[in-house]
């Protein structure tokens, strides 16, 4: 059953999806309480993990959530901002995608699999994006931020685009430092998922930076075995997700056929599961949440 059209629900929402930890046969999703019951089982089975997760169904604008307002590490999902960021620079002609852009070996940190092929002749503005959101290069990362002011104009873009909640202060790596209650680097499920709604299917961006976007999210290699895997195959998604030691998220926005997208930004902190049951966890929420909207 899709969301309620008469209904705005920020409640419980919460998932874990270990496969042995699936929903179990019969339990039907029907209707909210019923979805946001579902995914609080789902947490209980999480070790401990706290899960705060935004659903939009952007064909109506309802919103389905648990902890949507409560902050969550940004980590790489910050990416998807920075890239969107880029895009508005080259809607105003202040940069080009096929401007290149130089840095050396000394601008190379951890995970840059791309950018360090090339350290000492640079890559083009447009395959920095590519990367960074794709692979979730780290360099890339950087150097996104470099183009767009830093953190802090990384920051300054979300206010611009009606975002007051997350920001972002360091720069990769240290912004996967996290400790507990550090506001730093945060966000949250609702601004996540608001600010993929406004960039990809509303007129922040030009509609070519919009295809673009989409295209970056949709090309990402990171995600496969997290939102994505719990979505149906006729579902075309593309999705943005970050990982450290102790939280984890995964941002996407899924087409289903002849439908508007769905946008679900979930995201987990104080994780002491294993990486493949981290993976599973998001895998249930987009199961559970897939099985909502669909009639």
């Amino acid at each position: 059953m899709r969301i309620d059209r008469r209904q705005l629900v920020t409640g419980g929402l919460a998932a874990l999806a270990l496969p042995s930890l699936a929903r179990p046969a019969g339990a039907a999703v029907t209707g909210p309480s019923d979805l946001i019951a579902a995914l609080q089982a789902i947490e209980r089975k999480a070790g401990g993990a706290k899960l705060g997760i935004c659903i939009i169904d952007c064909a109506w604008g309802t919103r389905v959530g648990y902890r949507t307002d409560e902050r969550f590490p940004l980590l790489s999902s910050f990416k998807l901002l920075a890239g969107a960021a880029v895009l508005e620079r080259v809607d105003a002609h202040k940069d080009r995608l096929d401007g290149v852009v130089a840095y050396g070996k000394d601008d190379l940190v951890a995970y840059s699999p791309a950018t360090e092929k090339h350290a000492g002749e640079g890559m083009s503005l447009g395959a920095i994006c590519e990367a960074a959101i794709t692979l979730s290069d780290n360099t890339a990362g950087n150097l996104m931020l470099k183009t767009i002011g830093g953190p802090e104009g990384l920051t300054a873009f979300a206010r611009r685009i009606g975002d007051e909640t997350s920001r972002l202060d360091r720069w990769e790596t240290a912004l996967n430092d996290v400790k507990p209650g550090d506001r730093r680097d945060t966000t949250s499920p609702a601004a996540m998922a608001e600010d993929v709604r406004r960039l990809v299917t509303g007129d922040v961006l030009q509609p070519g930076s919009r295809q673009q976007l989409a295209d970056w999210l949709i090309a990402s290699q990171t995600g496969g075995k997290r939102l994505r895997a719990g979505l149906p195959k006729d579902w075309k998604a593309g999705d943005k997700t970050g990982t450290t030691t102790g939280a984890a998220n995964d941002v996407a926005i899924a087409w289903p056929p002849d439908r508007a997208p769905v946008v679900i930004a979930a995201y987990m902190k104080e994780i002491t599961l294993k990486q493949a049951e981290t993976d599973a966890v998001f895998a249930s929420v987009a199961q559970v949440a897939a099985d909502f909207l669909t009639d």
